[in-house]
């Protein structure tokens, strides 16, 4: 089987996963989320937790495109409401269908990720909360494979969702085990909740 760990620290919150390849097709992973929403490293500010499962269904040659199910419990920060980020992770569960789609011999890679959530004793009454999540991201390689620029949109609709975010930047992949990453997040709507400025590998 193969890991791979990712680490990114960011204004708004910290993350390190590690994914685990143990059986064809399939990836397990766990990450955790440490968030600073105060932006003082000093002061705790609370964590939450993501485990899922993804199943690759295909695959090109080339390894540049597919279609995989994903399905866990957690959910990446920019989905949920600041007030519900800190729940238990077994209070949410998700599902959702990433397809890559390579285009322009390869120069463009288009990632579009639908799903859904469902989210137990949400908010003062203790409903269920379902959401609609989405995610698509664009990436483009201008000269060589090793670098490209990237564009993101996050977002969720229904009860206890934040509002949508977009993420730019740049990413550097030397080799095919190691990434880079620098990006900035936003709200669209011009909200102190987006992440900021990230770095990851």
């Amino acid at each position: 089987g193969v890991a791979t760990i990712i680490a990114t620290y960011g204004e708004r919150n910290s993350m390190i996963m590690n994914t685990f390849s143990l059986v064809p097709r399939w990836e397990f992973t766990v990450a955790a989320y440490v968030y600073n929403d105060d932006h003082d490293p000093a002061t705790d500010d609370g964590y939450s937790t993501s485990y899922y499962a993804k199943y690759m269904f295909y695959e090109n040659k080339a390894k540049t495109g597919g279609f995989a199910m994903k399905a866990g419990t957690g959910l990446d920060p920019g989905v949920l409401d600041a007030q519900n980020r800190l729940n238990d992770a077994f209070r949410t569960y998700w599902t959702n269908a990433p397809a890559t789609i390579p285009l322009f011999d390869n120069k463009v890679s288009w990632d579009i990720m639908p799903g859904a959530s469902v989210t137990s004793d949400y908010g003062p009454d203790d409903i269920t909360s379902w959401l609609f999540t989405y995610t698509t991201r664009v990436a483009w390689y201008p000269s060589k494979p090793t670098w490209s620029l990237v564009g993101e949109v996050v977002g969720a609709e229904g009860e206890g969702s934040a509002p949508p975010e977009y993420r730019v930047g740049l990413r550097w992949e030397p080799t095919p085990y190691a990434v880079f990453a620098l990006t900035y997040d936003a709200e669209f709507e011009g909200g102190d909740d987006g992440a900021g400025w990230e770095i990851g590998m």
